[in-house]
């Protein structure tokens, strides 16, 4: 019988966990163990009570667990735990799995470790958006509370309102919001600004989501679109330096007007793009506010401060990091749905089953049986 552990998240500030007792119920169902970490669900409002009436077991021997189970489920990457001082994945058996998000481009160290300890890696970052996976997709779920949240942060810090309202003191024009990437992220930023009441303009590198954005009730920000700038996968990927240099004109000439700037531009495995400089926000009015969502791959803003929020020439910039973590009751809930339904594609009889014909499977997978799957990483770790 495979064994399941769900560990208690390790970074600071990381209030979310991979399972919750609905999950563990499908997990024991389907003929898994199911070992929680004591604590584990204390950042999501899951009592050790709840795991235990699910059926899991509830241990405190921290490293006991990393060395018996056969799967890890996590949110985070491994890193180094702060009570052991030991690497998460040094402390696991070789052979075994780990399931969590990973950049592995930037996690090169953790991928020597895993190949070392033939151990088989699972990013969540990696599964492809094609129909069959909609269900597995924790990037999707995940981004759509950030950005839901990233609006409803910039409401809190805007000192107007966002909607049109007209009074006998007078009109109250909405706020103007304008959300530079359209991918799922943005689209949430979209609908969510919409639904407060404001002017909304969007802008994007791919040609494919101009109709999304106008049904949404945006405005498109129209720039003569690089006609490669998506992947297969559906991810945006770089644009070229000539389209940027039209797309930064033409978001310059908003940014004059706008109150609130939502960024959520992000190129998997890369630095985020700078979409807006220095001086966009000196152009800015007095007051206005910038979220800046990619601020942990460095941010969009030249100006952002990962982490921090901070005032420069009169605007707020927001460089919070890990929002899903701040509505950890929901994106838990959406989170272990999709580690859940990742797990029960990659189990089957009871047994770790890795089917490269799989196009989930081998779309996520990083390292298995001592080698590097990815293609990206194999170059990189050559380097």
């Amino acid at each position: 019988m495979l064994s399941v552990f769900i560990p208690k998240e390790i970074k600071e500030g990381e209030t979310r966990v991979a399972a919750t007792p609905e999950t563990v119920k499908m997990m024991i169902k389907q003929g898994l163990q199911v070992f929680v970490e004591s604590g584990a669900g204390e950042g999501s409002y899951i009592s050790d009570d709840g795991y235990t009436a699910a059926g899991a077991e509830i241990e405190t021997d921290v490293e006991k667990l990393y060395a018996s189970a056969d799967i890890v489920l996590s949110v985070q990457p491994p890193k180094v735990h702060p009570i052991t001082k030991k690497h998460q994945l040094d402390m696991m058996k070789n052979y075994s799995c780990w399931i969590s998000f990973m950049i592995p481009q930037l996690e090169l160290d953790s991928v020597r470790k895993l190949i070392e300890k033939q151990m088989t890696e699972f990013s969540m970052n990696l599964i492809p958006r094609i129909s069959r996976a909609q269900k597995m997709d924790a990037l999707t779920s995940q981004s759509n509370i950030a950005a839901y949240k990233a609006v409803i942060i910039a409401a809190n810090e805007l000192n107007k309102m966002f909607p049109l309202m007209m009074t006998a003191s007078g009109t109250i024009y909405p706020a103007r919001v304008v959300v530079l990437g359209a991918g799922v992220a943005g689209l949430q930023a979209i609908a969510t600004a919409k639904r407060l009441g404001a002017q909304v303009e969007a802008s994007d590198v791919r040609p494919a989501v101009k109709e999304q954005v106008e049904s949404l009730g945006a405005k498109f920000i129209e720039v003569p679109f690089d006609m490669d700038a998506e992947d297969k996968s559906g991810y945006a990927k770089g644009a070229s330096q000539e389209f940027l240099r039209r797309q930064s004109e033409e978001v310059a000439k908003r940014l004059v007007h706008a109150d609130i700037v939502i960024t959520s531009a992000l190129v998997p495995g890369k630095k985020a793009p700078i979409l807006v400089t220095e001086e966009m926000v000196k152009s800015m009015k007095k007051g206005s506010v910038i979220v800046d969502m990619a601020a942990e791959q460095g941010g969009n803003c030249a100006l952002t401060e990962p982490g921090k929020t901070v005032v420069k020439y009169g605007v707020k910039i927001i460089g919070i990091i890990n929002l899903p973590a701040t509505i950890s009751v929901n994106a838990s809930q959406m989170y272990s749905k999709n580690i859940l339904n990742f797990l029960l594609n990659v189990v089957k009889d009871g047994k770790l089953n890795i089917d490269m014909e799989d196009e989930i499977v081998k779309g996520s997978l990083v390292t298995h049986e001592g080698k590097i799957i990815n293609e990206t990483i194999k170059d990189l770790i050559k380097k």
